[in-house]
């Protein structure tokens, strides 16, 4: 058998062919598969972690979406309420300024009435001292004569009646 010919090359490369497959069985196969399987281990769980994340993710944002919600609410609710107070305020100040507006006309009101029964009665004061001046002026005049004095002291005496 010559070694150089084609069918002993073809003999030669199966030979180192199988020799070369045991060896790898032998030495390589069980360390590649390891690494193999180790890689999809680690893939497999980097994938779980990943849809892990994602599944947190999505409740996060659902609780935030939650709180956003509660917050504007809650804003809602105060600005509601600050709307009521200030209406609240603004109602009470109307009718206590209405209140006290129509106490300071009452107050004016009576003032007034006041000075006018004042005024009146110092005009009546005033009618009363000037229509006695004038009566004893006229009467000063009028009895200075003493035929006027007698007619007029018989006139008074036919006025007045006894009980």
């Amino acid at each position: 058998m010559n070694l150089t010919s084609p069918e002993s090359l073809i003999f030669w490369t199966t030979i180192i062919f199988v020799v070369f497959f045991f060896l790898m069985k032998k030495f390589a196969w069980k360390p590649i598969l390891g690494a193999v399987k180790s890689r999809e281990e680690s893939i497999n769980n980097a994938l779980a972690a990943a849809e892990t994340a994602k599944l947190e993710m999505q409740n996060l944002t659902a609780s935030n979406e939650r709180l956003l919600a509660e917050a504007r609410a809650e804003r809602d609710a105060m600005m509601k309420e600050a709307r009521e107070i200030k209406e609240k305020m603004i109602n009470d100040a109307k009718s206590e300024a209405q209140a006290q507006g129509e106490k300071m006309i009452a107050q004016a009101k009576s003032a007034i009435e006041s000075e006018k029964n004042a005024a009146m009665a110092e005009l009546k004061n005033q009618v009363s001292t000037l229509s006695i001046e004038i009566a004893e002026k006229v009467l000063k005049s009028e009895l200075a004569n003493t035929e006027a004095q007698t007619k007029l002291v018989v006139q008074l005496l036919g006025d007045a009646k006894l009980n």
